[in-house]
This record gives C-alpha cells, structure tokens and sequence, in this order.
C-alpha cells in the first residue's frame, strides 16, 4: 500500500517518566538510549517508515530538547517526496492556555495542525514502546471492519493481565468492554476466546486476554468529534477508548508478536539485556525492517587484549585489556585496562577527549571518560558521559532494591545500580 496523504501518524513524546527515573532526569522517555546506537522513538519512526507511512508528528513536552535535536537530525526526506517528521511541542495558545494535560488532550491540542492536511485516517502511538510492526496490516483492519476506531491489542496471560488495560471482544472482534488493570473477579470477567483473533487453542488457553498495546487507528471525524464530547477527557486509556466502545464501532487488530512497554528501570534494563541473547525477541538484523537512526558517521570500533562474550559492541569504542560479558557498550564508550563488566549497559558518550582534555583531567585528579583501570561493574545501567574511576566497584553485594547515592552520583532502582549522565564516581568507590 503506497503512502497516502490522507494518512497521519502521531506520536506521543511522554510524559515525566518518573519510573524511569534517573534516566529521564535531563530527557524524556522517548529520547533514552536503547541498544547501543538507538534511542526509543527510532523504534516506532522505524515501524511508520516500514511501513510507507512517511508522514508524521512527533508531540513532546517533557524534557524535549534532546529529543527535538535527535529528530531534527536523523529525519530528513528528499525534498522530492512530500514526507515529514515535524516535532509539534505543547504551545499555549488563546484557546488553550495549559500545556498537554494526557494523551488525548495533547492530540486535541494539536488537532489545528492536523486538521490543516485534510487527513482521513489517524494512527496514534506511543513513543516508548519496543516492537516491530507493519502498520499496514493494523490500517488494513481496521478499513475493511469499517471501524471508528481499531485498538492493537496483545494477547497475555492472568499472571501479567492486571497490570494492562484490558479490552473484551465478540465473535467479530468488536470491542464491547473495557477495564483498567482489574483485578479478581473483574479480572476472570475479562477472558476472551482469542482462536476467534487468530490464536491456536493452546495459545488461546494460554493467553485468555486481551491487553491494550495504547496504540490506535481514529477515522478523523470520529476522533474529532470523541475529543470534543467532553474537554475533560484527557487520557486515551481511561477516557477516549471507553467512550467509543459506548458512542461508536471499535475494533480490535490482534498483535501476536515482541512487544515491551519501556515504563519501569527493570523492564529497560531487561530489554537491553536480551538483544545480546542467542536469539534476541527483538532482532535488530531484521534486513526487511531495519531501525533507522541518526548516522554519525564513527570509527570502527578499537578492542585491544580483550575478552568479549554474549556483547553488543557499538561504533567508536575504544576498549583495551577488558572482560565484557552479557553486556551493550554504546557509541564511543572508553574502556581501560583490567577492567570487568558483567551484564550491565554502558550507553557510551556524546564526544571524545581530547589529549589535552586527558591530561587536564590527571592534573586535577578527575577520572576521564568511560570506566577506568581495575574497575568491576556488574547489573549496571551507565548513562552517557559518566566517570567512573579506576578500582571502583559497582556490585550492589548486599542486594539493595532501592537506594539514592550521595549528591546523584549514582541510583539503585530494581537492584540495578544506574550511574547517571555525566555523573562521577570516584577511584575506589564501593557501590
């Protein structure tokens, strides 16, 4: 199916993200650093260019001016195609006074822009989320039921149920209920016969309901007139979806594949992780569907005396006399001599020292870039830029779950030890 112009999509650029806090403490969601090379956006911009869908707005707030640049520099069609990917930041305006208050009341906010390019069909997303997904199948649904709205949906088992919002369907695969993470007997009230979707019987035993992914497909006139019903509607999951079930046609697009809701430290940690397994669930070597990002045009990477296993090795690196196991080492990341790391994500770094740069940092007895001689790190998340000097040990050996180091310089959520951007660790730290 060719790009249409009567086709939108949009994406939702977060909220404050404080789950995943301290990573979002100076970006928002959609702009954290994923596998090495990526941030989260490129993830759902990636799908919508797959999928001919080459004409898109990115709505951001929170935290957005690393997002605006990442956008501004890696998005850039031919000026022979009528493509785009505009960043749309929340603007006070005489009508609307107040800065995006949810989900929907960033897209009503913003329907003047829209309403300008004369589109038909809007398909709304959300940028944190991790999956690969043709578009054009979920489009395809969602015209041919002749939908108001189409909600994807994945199918999960009631160990993981509670914590979604969850739709309930017909033999059609019209959605006619809808609840918020229940729980109990609410939550047994929501099974599904999912072999009606497209499920085999195992599966369908297995995985007996239905979990909004919070991405949609509006016909345009209909999501218009939805966000105009009541301006206190704000959120498209508590309001916007439940209302359409009652006022119109909602249908449901079955998504059985990876997919994985960045919203926690854990669950962050958790993906990165396992795009260094055998068989990652998400496949970055996908030749037919590949993540897009911003090309930076770095050196192959340097590994000197080294041993690598299980590891995601990004571009620019300079790694000398280490032991990385388990482990996604991102752009242009700084690895001395002796050092360990285990399991642990080490995002890399913005820019490179220099000589001088170097030399000033010894004078004043400040550790450079990257990790330093002797260091161990193990179950670790090392944002961009971070110091951390020689001999230090990051092990969390007691267990901690929780913990706030002194002054920001470090962060345990999940029991996972975060360093954050720019931060320092001093030679001989025990974390």
């Amino acid at each position: 199916m060719p790009a249409s112009k009567k086709l939108l999509a949009v994406i939702l650029g977060g909220g404050a993200g404080n789950r995943l806090f301290p990573l979002t403490q100076q970006r928002s969601k959609p702009a954290v650093p994923l596998g090495g090379k990526y941030r989260l956006v490129d993830i759902a911009l990636s799908n919508c260019i797959n999928s001919d869908i080459l004409r898109t707005f990115v709505l951001t707030q929170y935290n957005s001016a690393s997002l605006n640049r990442h956008i501004a520099q890696t998005y850039r069609f031919s000026r022979f195609s009528d493509g785009f990917v505009e960043i749309l930041a929340a603007e006070q305006t005489p009508e609307s006074p107040q800065w995006f208050q949810g989900t929907a009341d960033a897209v009503r906010q913003v329907l003047p822009h829209i309403r300008d390019l004369g589109v038909e069909t809007l398909l709304i997303l959300s940028g944190d989320h991790l999956y690969r997904m043709d578009y054009r199948d979920f489009i395809a649904r969602h015209r041919e039921a002749n939908a108001d709205v189409t909600v994807s949906v994945i199918p999960c088992e009631a160990r993981s149920a509670s914590e979604f919002g969850l739709l309930k369907t017909d033999e059609s695969g019209r959605i006619v209920e809808f609840k918020e993470k229940p729980k109990g007997d609410e939550l047994l009230a929501m099974q599904v016969d999912t072999t009606k979707l497209g499920l085999d019987a195992a599966e369908a035993s297995r995985r007996p309901y239905l979990a909004s992914m919070g991405i949609y497909v509006f016909k345009y006139d209909r999501l218009e007139s939805l966000l105009a019903e009541d301006q206190k509607w704000v959120d498209f999951g508590r309001e916007i979806i439940p209302a359409a079930i009652k006022l119109g046609h909602v249908q449901a697009h079955l998504f059985d594949g990876y997919w994985e809701d960045i919203g926690t430290i854990g669950a962050f940690y958790r993906a990165n992780l396992d795009l260094t397994t055998k068989i990652p669930q998400f496949n970055l070597f996908d030749a037919e569907a590949p993540v897009y990002t911003r090309a930076r045009y770095l050196p192959p990477s340097k590994i000197e005396e080294t041993e690598i296993n299980d590891t995601i090795v990004s571009d620019g690196c300079i790694i000398n006399g280490a032991k990385i196991t388990n482990c996604v080492v991102g752009l242009r990341s700084r690895i001395f001599k002796g050092v360990q790391i285990d399991s642990s994500f080490m995002m890399g770094a913005d820019y490179y020292q220099t000589f001088e740069d170097m030399r000033n940092d010894q004078k004043e007895g400040v550790p450079r870039l990257g990790i330093g001689e002797g260091a161990i790190v193990r179950r670790a998340i090392i944002d961009k830029n971070a110091r951390i000097g020689n001999g230090a040990r990051l092990l969390n050996e007691a267990g901690v779950i929780e913990a706030d180091g002194a002054g920001g310089s470090y962060f345990i959520r999940d029991g996972i030890i975060i360093v954050p951007k720019n931060a320092l660790i001093k030679e001989g730290t025990v974390i």
